[in-house]
Formats: C-alpha cells, sequence, structure tokens
C-alpha cells in the first residue's frame, strides 16, 4: 500500500512539474514576443512599448520557478557531480548514500524558501503591492511570490520523493533496466 501511494504522489509530482515547466515555456515565447515587438516598435516607430524592463524582470523569475520542479525531476540542476561520479565507480553505495544526503539538504532548503515566501504572497495579496513606476507601468507582486512559493514547494517534493525512493537519477536507471533487458 504504502508503494501505491509513493507512485501516486510520484506521479502527481511529476504531472505537476511537467505543467508547469510547460507553462514556464509560454512565459519565455511571451516574452520573445514581447522584446521583438519592444524592438520593432523603438526601431519602426521610435516608441518602446513601456514596462517592458519590468515584464523581462517579472518573467525571468517566473520563468526559473515554473521550471525548477521539473528540472529536479529529471536531474539536470546544475552542480558539479564528478566527484560522485569517481567516488560511484568506486563505491556505488557511498555514492548514492551521498547523493540521498545532497538531496535531504536540498529539499529543506526549498522547503525553508516556499516556506519563506507563502506569507510573503500572503501579504502582497492583501496588500496589492506592486514594482514599476506609478502612472506610467506596474505589476502585482504576489503572482512572483506565489510562482517561487509553488516552484520550491514541488521542487522541495521532488527531492524528498528522491530522497525516499533512492532513485536519483532517472534517465541512469532507465539506461541500467534497459541494459539488464
Amino acid at each position: 500500500m504504502l508503494k501505491t501511494t509513493l507512485a501516486g504522489i510520484t506521479r502527481i509530482a511529476n504531472l505537476a512539474a511537467i505543467a508547469s515547466n510547460a507553462l514556464g515555456t509560454l512565459v519565455v515565447l511571451a516574452l520573445v514576443v514581447v522584446l521583438n515587438v519592444d524592438v520593432i516598435a523603438r526601431g519602426v516607430f521610435s516608441s518602446p512599448i513601456k514596462g517592458t524592463y519590468e515584464m523581462v524582470q517579472f518573467s525571468v523569475v517566473m520563468i526559473v520557478f515554473l521550471q525548477l520542479a521539473d528540472v529536479v525531476r529529471v536531474d539536470r540542476l546544475t552542480r558539479s557531480d564528478g566527484f560522485l561520479n569517481l567516488l560511484g565507480q568506486r563505491s556505488p553505495n557511498m555514492a548514492a548514500n551521498m547523493r540521498r544526503i545532497i538531496n535531504a539538504l536540498s529539499a529543506i532548503f526549498m522547503g525553508l524558501i516556499a516556506y519563506i515566501t507563502f506569507p510573503e504572497f500572503l501579504h502582497m495579496w492583501d496588500t496589492q503591492d506592486y514594482f514599476g513606476v506609478p502612472g506610467l507601468f506596474t505589476l502585482p507582486w504576489w503572482p512572483v511570490k506565489l510562482v517561487i512559493s509553488f516552484g520550491t514547494a514541488l521542487a522541495c517534493l521532488n527531492f524528498v520523493l528522491k530522497v525516499i525512493t533512492a532513485v536519483d537519477r532517472p534517465h541512469l536507471e532507465a539506461a541500467k533496466s534497459e541494459s539488464n533487458t
């Protein structure tokens, strides 16, 4: 029963991470459109789009945190694991345990970020704080805080699942299972 529950949670977390990544990709595409339209408006009409700078700031943070959980899920988070790879050749169990410790620490840090930013989201939601230049272009802060909280919470869940299941590198696990058959 525990395995099926864990498999269900993993499936839901994976689907949420994939959907979040797809949404982040849509934000990238929207950013490309905004920047291209701004460049054309500046060059052809000598009239840039108001708020492009704010939209870029807003979008970059959203892209990073929307795609973070999927990057963790597929083990593509930037890190130096040369030492762990060398250790894995000599002592695979020690390397696997070190990966679990690193994943546990990463889960703690992601959980702390989510824990800290969620009350900030609630505060920004209540106060309707904004960033930008009043009278020219402004955006509310709360969507950024919500995306940071959501992205780090989902990344935390993915790290926790890696610690519990001891499946740290899914692409390597798939390659091992294919070579054994």
